[in-house]
């Protein structure tokens, strides 16, 4: 009997995963000739943890959390544009600019590029504001920024035919993020800027998209200057979040259930995530949010380098959403201890070939040849010191592992830490600063004299 069972849960997810005609959407809705925006949380939500923090604005339409990225960068005074790029698959990517124009600071003719984590999106590089922000750190240097978005998230849900409430939309993971979106944002920022290669700054999912893309397609390799990984993420063995940890005991289980269910996308909150929150959290504390908010769940809070007075611009942004996939497939993560293609399983066979019967290809990190500079931190739930010491081992040009010295920084304080600039973005920009513009067209010689320093500490000095 339990065969039975087992073998019609396979059909099943079979007929759902390849999206089959009779097990598609009845009828195929019209793509929005708009490009789709929306907000994580709604303005009473909003509006409710303002008034516990006793924020008040005289105008409330004004606030960063009620703000478009472009509005909220021009707001600071800053240039900014929005780029459209359309990828191969039928997607639309915004990307937002922040070109090296702004009186006062003088460009220093290099392109940066930064991709945002899971369930995020370009606006994390700027929610902390302008004296804190990386994205408005680099624009001071005089670096031409540029932020990427992910396919799904709240910045790019457009597609020249699907409509997000179709399952269709969300048939992706990071993989083809790393191998279709990445590639083809980076194309275009190269081509707008006449640049041979540009540096490339990723967090968390934006780290794990960039092995991706220069594995799968090495070419890329020569597009980038240098690689900056904060919160690095490819082998999962030792994660700690307890979320992760529980559902990836069951994800065979929840893949089946969102394909029969069509539960595609993972929205900021949800039920579950509410429920668990009511276990940690006591009602009516400020925190409260914090607890029920899939985001944090996942990735755990640092109450030490939080600014709670930006709890309402977080929520009109952030988190971002994504689709069901893509946490699976760091679920898969967890459980194999390997960096892997998504497992299709039982029919890894029709997807990877006769090589691959049971278990997905891994990635050939070898191929990764771009230098590489890791940041990694103790108290990141996702990203362990001991999985982080497996990635440089395996990467094809790792330069440096970087510890961040408080002991509490965690894997939402790259974006969000009050520290975040002085102990980690001052230590990329000044070696950013340093590499030459070229080092990208060479770095098959090892033209540098780098020793790749496996356990330096960032020197915390203390204010």
């Amino acid at each position: 009997m339990w065969l039975r069972i087992l073998l019609y849960i396979s059909i099943c997810e079979f007929l759902t995963v390849n999206a089959l005609p009779f097990m598609n959407d009845v009828a195929e809705a019209i793509p929005n000739e708009e490009y789709l925006h929306a907000m994580p949380y709604s303005r009473e939500e909003i509006r409710a943890v303002r008034k516990k923090l006793n924020l008040t604005l005289e105008n409330d339409d004004n606030a960063d959390e009620y703000l478009s990225v472009p509005e909220i960068i021009t707001k600071y005074g800053y240039p900014v544009e929005e780029h459209f790029v359309h990828t191969k698959d039928g997607y639309i990517l915004r990307m937002h600019r922040i070109p090296a124009t702004k009186p006062g600071i003088k460009s220093n003719n290099r392109v940066v590029f930064l991709m945002h984590g899971i369930l995020s999106s370009s606006a994390d590089w700027i929610i902390i504001g302008p004296q804190k922000a990386l994205s408005y750190h680099l624009a001071n240097l005089g670096y031409d920024v540029w932020m990427g978005n992910a396919r799904g998230n709240t910045q790019s849900r457009n597609h020249t035919k699907w409509h997000p409430s179709q399952s269709k939309f969300w048939k992706f993971s990071w993989h083809e993020i790393g191998t279709i979106d990445m590639p083809a944002m980076i194309d275009y920022v190269l081509e707008t800027t006449k640049q041979k290669a540009l540096y490339h700054i990723g967090h968390s999912q934006g780290t794990t998209s960039f092995y991706v893309m220069c594995s799968e397609l090495p070419q890329y390799n020569k597009k980038i200057i240098a690689h900056y990984s904060l919160a690095p993420i490819a082998y999962m063995k030792h994660a700690f979040s307890p979320i992760l940890r529980f559902g990836s005991k069951f994800v065979g289980v929840l893949e089946v259930v969102s394909s029969l269910f069509g539960i595609n996308e993972l929205l900021p909150q949800s039920p579950i995530i509410t429920k668990i929150g009511n276990l940690f959290c006591q009602a009516g504390e400020l925190t409260e949010f914090i607890c029920k908010d899939l985001l944090f769940a996942i990735v755990g809070f640092d109450d030490e380098e939080f600014d709670k007075t930006l709890l309402p611009t977080i929520m009109g942004h952030s988190p971002a959403g994504s689709s069901a996939r893509q946490i699976f497939h760091y679920a898969q993560l967890f459980n194999s201890g390997g960096f892997k293609k998504y497992d299709y399983a039982p029919f890894n066979l029709l997807h990877y070939g006769i090589l691959h019967p049971l278990f997905p290809p891994s990635y050939d990190l070898k191929k990764v040849k771009a230098p590489v500079y890791l940041y990694y931190s103790l108290n990141d739930w996702l990203s362990d010191k001991r999985d982080v010491a497996r990635l440089c081992n395996e990467l094809g040009n790792c330069r440096a592992q970087t510890l961040v010295s408080e002991k509490t920084f965690n894997h939402l304080d790259y974006l969000l830490g009050i520290h975040a600039k002085e102990r980690v973005y001052d230590l990329v920009s000044d070696n950013m600063s340093k590499r030459s513009l070229n080092g990208a067209m060479d770095i098959d010689i090892d033209e540098h004299n780098e020793v790749i320093d496996h356990d330096r500490k960032i020197v915390d000095n203390e204010m």
